[in-house]
């Protein structure tokens, strides 16, 4: 079983990749834009035309290489709601709309704690149990129409083989209705009257079932063709190293937002999290709560470089370390662990195009991930992904002040890759990629420590 054909629904684009499972390799890539429909009754997303796309992508897959199983992937903050027929219910609210905010004081009234379910309060419909809320209360025979209510991957699943499901990774990703320490729905579930209605559990490997005698005909695949339950995308991404490393660890998504989630180790008890600096509880595709935090570090690093920008080499690294200039939180001040203060330069601040400006904003930049990681209790080796494990001032740096090696992941594996390794029946091979070690740097150490007692005098 090799080749996996992965859905993989973004915010912005929909995408059909078929991914050999061996090498994951993606062999042909397909994708349509998310756009979102005005309404009415309110903006949403056009599933039925992602239906199309992925039926007729399925069919040319199996022609031009052959399907051998299907596995989906998707955005989280995301629910369906389906009728007693198995159909919409109600079209799917795009989370981006702000509608819920108009109700936000009667629904704040109602979310459980976030000791309970490791889910901040978030503007928009970013709180999937917000969502619900206010289109009960926009349509008012909505609850007694919704039969079922399906988490994202899951409702592509049940498409596919006609199974209803949820699974906890997207349950996990801020929706309020899901307590990841307890793993099981928060009292909100109750408080909103579905509790009845959240289809039943599933786990993200699991095989929901094959294909569907229609969905056989409408695309060749031969019908015993499995269909694996799906998993939210940021958890795609982790799923390699859960497969091939020991807790304790953690993993750095960079790209326009740097995640960091924290993988503790065995019987470790989980940090006590602060909602106002951006961290969260993520759920693994394994069920265990992940302490995770975040803030907008490649916008940041764009906003500061302007672009195109050189890279740091060890003598502008040197000179500023030497000069103590530093670059202090926060250039987004919404968002990450600083929110609400404003950026500011100490030791003067380089010219733009400078190599001296790209080690400061590196500087920067791993700072604020060290104390992310700070945050989420971290231990043991750090994995960085994305653009920024191809930068060295920000590696070293990293290295340095949280006293621990950083892997640099070469040819990272994407969503669609780790979501076709729920398919697979082994580990995958180690990804290739340098280790920096800068522990006993003490010039980094010390320019770290320096950088946090600035932060913490204001």
């Amino acid at each position: 079983m090799n080749r996996i054909a992965v859905i993989d629904i973004g915010k912005t684009n929909a995408k059909l990749a078929l991914v050999d499972l061996g090498s994951l390799r993606e062999l042909e890539v397909l994708t349509r834009p998310n756009r979102v429909r005005p309404g009415p009754p309110w903006p949403h997303f056009d599933l039925d035309g992602h239906w199309d796309f992925i039926l007729a992508g399925l069919a040319g897959f199996r022609v031009r290489h052959g399907v051998d199983a299907v596995s989906i992937t998707t955005h989280g903050a995301s629910l369906v709601l389906l009728d007693a027929e198995g159909g919409l219910a109600a079209p799917m609210l795009d989370y981006e709309h702000d509608g819920p905010e108009a109700l936000a004081a009667e629904y704040d009234a109602l979310r459980p704690g976030f000791e309970a379910t490791g889910s901040p309060r978030l503007g928009l419909g970013l709180n999937a149990g917000a969502q619900l809320h206010w289109m009960f209360a926009q349509d008012a025979g909505l609850g007694a129409r919704v039969a079922r209510i399906v988490t994202y991957p899951q409702y592509w699943a049940g498409r596919l083989t006609g199974v209803a499901a949820t699974e906890a990774t997207s349950l996990g990703c801020h929706t309020d209705l899901w307590e990841p320490r307890a793993g099981r729905p928060s009292a909100l579930v109750d408080r909103l009257g579905i509790a009845g209605k959240l289809a039943p559990l599933r786990r993200a490997a699991e095989v929901l079932g094959p294909v569907t005698a229609e969905v056989a005909r409408a695309t060749g695949l031969a019908p015993g063709t499995p269909v694996h339950c799906g998993i939210h995308d940021s958890n795609a991404s982790l799923l390699p190293h859960l497969m091939r490393r020991t807790p304790p660890f953690s993993v750095v998504s960079t790209g326009t937002w740097v995640v960091v989630m924290t993988l503790p180790g065995a019987g470790a008890p989980l940090p006590a999290l602060d909602p106002a600096r951006d961290t969260l509880v993520n759920v693994s595709a394994f069920g265990q709560p992940v302490p995770s935090a975040r803030f907008m570090g490649g916008r940041e690093h764009d906003l500061m470089l302007g672009g195109a920008a050189p890279d740091a080499d060890t003598g502008a690294v040197a000179e500023v370390v030497d000069a103590g200039v530093m670059l202090l939180p926060s250039v987004v001040p919404g968002s990450g662990p600083f929110r609400g203060r404003e950026a500011a330069w100490r030791g003067g601040e380089p010219p733009m195009g400078a190599p001296t400006r790209s080690a400061v904003v590196a500087h920067y930049l791993a700072m604020m991930t060290a104390e992310c990681l700070a945050l989420t209790g971290h231990r043991g080796p750090v994995v960085v992904e994305g653009p920024f494990a191809r930068n060295g001032a920000y590696l070293d740096l990293l290295s340095a002040a949280t006293g621990e090696t950083v892997a640099a992941s070469e040819g990272s594996t994407g969503t669609s890759q780790g979501c076709a390794l729920l398919a697979a029946r082994e580990a995958p091979a180690p990804a290739a990629g340098r280790v920096v070690d800068r522990r006993g740097d003490a010039a980094l150490a010390a320019h770290a420590a320096a950088w946090r007692a600035a932060v913490a005098a204001g």
